[in-house]
């Protein structure tokens, strides 16, 4: 609780930060004469001028790309491949690095803002035009990456475990996963969902491991933030909602439609409650996953451009603030692995409490007849 209180003070002041000195860095850079006129874009920037929000949003969103640094004010990147489709154009399969990161149209398509749109005749964007974006962007790329890594993981332990047994020391990859493996067990798997665990294991440990990999896989420098992807954790989140209604029973659904022990005016109000309750709670487990991992990322983010902007004010300034923006970054970025571990755990825990409490009844019950 403390360690994100800790992390949503610091995304509000820098983001309060970051526009401060972006109105100020804006301010002292555009002429103001008295009867002549300036071309005051709205605050917009100019060509090939820093924008720190553009490359903030650039480096949280979903690309066509892995940008991994610019040299010569020339951006290097590994383009992936683009399939898209649309009825004026039909299908198109190339690489992303024929747009020249937006620069320039391909094939009756361009990219702008981050998405593909089809470019008429003229040169002009067809706005009405609907374009079906079937490619494969870094997200996608390394959700496979981290897939194949997880499979070839597992798997490798689980056959050296069938050849050595149990009883056999653990050694290599397997002795730093047993520990772990058997954390989840313990605490997450026994201790909410009981005598029945065993059959929800094989879930909880890929749903953790997974998000695990990529959170790690997120800190690296020019690679993809997947899990602050709403769409990923919507996804993992529908997924642990379709077990959790698996894994509910009549008791259950007893307890949501007609609260025992409760006036008959009070289940009036409760019964919409308890209903919407049922949704609520993947609704927690996109929220929570996304909301860290992207505010984790915007604070070391932001501290890093602090020293543009602060240099666009005063080029000692920038100087001076450097020092003090990397401290920070470090720290901040020791912390974020530390999150990377704690928001698989908090994922995983839930969803077992909320698969617990789907069998609750079922659980109690049937606990003293197994005993």
């Amino acid at each position: 609780m403390a360690l994100r209180s800790v992390k949503s003070l610091l995304l509000l002041a820098f983001s309060l930060l970051l526009l401060t000195f972006s109105n100020v860095s804006y301010a002292y850079q555009t002429p103001q004469y008295e009867g002549v006129e300036v071309d005051n874009t709205h605050g917009k920037a100019k060509e090939g001028e820093f924008e720190p929000g553009k490359v903030i949003m650039e480096h949280i969103l979903d690309n066509h790309d892995f940008h991994l640094f610019d040299y010569n004010g020339h951006p290097v990147s590994i383009p992936l491949p683009v399939i898209v489709y649309s009825p004026e154009q039909g299908i198109a399969v190339f690489m992303s690095s024929k747009f020249e990161h937006g620069h320039t149209a391909y094939n009756g398509y361009k990219l702008e803002e981050g998405k593909i749109k089809v470019v008429n005749a003229d040169g002009t964007i067809n706005e009405e035009a609907k374009v079906y974006d079937f490619s494969m962007t870094r997200n996608v790329i390394q959700m496979i990456v981290a897939l194949t890594l997880l499979v070839v993981l597992l798997i490798n332990i689980a056959k050296k475990y069938k050849q050595q047994g149990a009883k056999k020391a653990p050694s290599g990859f397997q002795n730093a996963l047993e520990p772990v493996i058997t954390f989840i067990r313990d605490e997450v798997g026994k201790s909410y969902l009981g005598y029945k665990y065993e059959k929800y294991m094989p879930y909880l440990l890929t749903v953790f491991f997974f998000i695990l990999i990529c959170n790690i896989f997120g800190l690296i420098p020019g690679s993809a933030n997947v899990t602050g992807n709403i769409a990923f954790t919507i996804v993992l989140g529908i997924i642990s909602f379709i077990i959790i209604l698996i894994s509910t029973n009549k008791h259950f659904w007893g307890h949501i439609f007609w609260p025992p022990g409760v006036p008959f005016g009070v289940k009036l109000i409760l019964i919409p409650v308890e209903f919407l309750g049922v949704f609520t709670k993947p609704f927690a487990l996109i929220v929570r996953l996304f909301a860290n991992m992207v505010a984790g990322h915007m604070i070391i983010t932001c501290l890093v451009m602090m020293i543009f902007i602060f240099t666009k004010v005063s080029v000692g300034a920038g100087i001076g603030f450097a020092p003090v923006s990397l401290a920070f970054t470090i720290f901040i970025y020791f912390i974020e692995i530390l999150v990377a571990f704690i928001q698989a755990f908090i994922f995983t825990s839930l969803t077992a409490v909320f698969i617990g409490q789907a069998f609750e009844g079922e659980h109690h019950d049937e606990t003293h007849a197994h005993h």
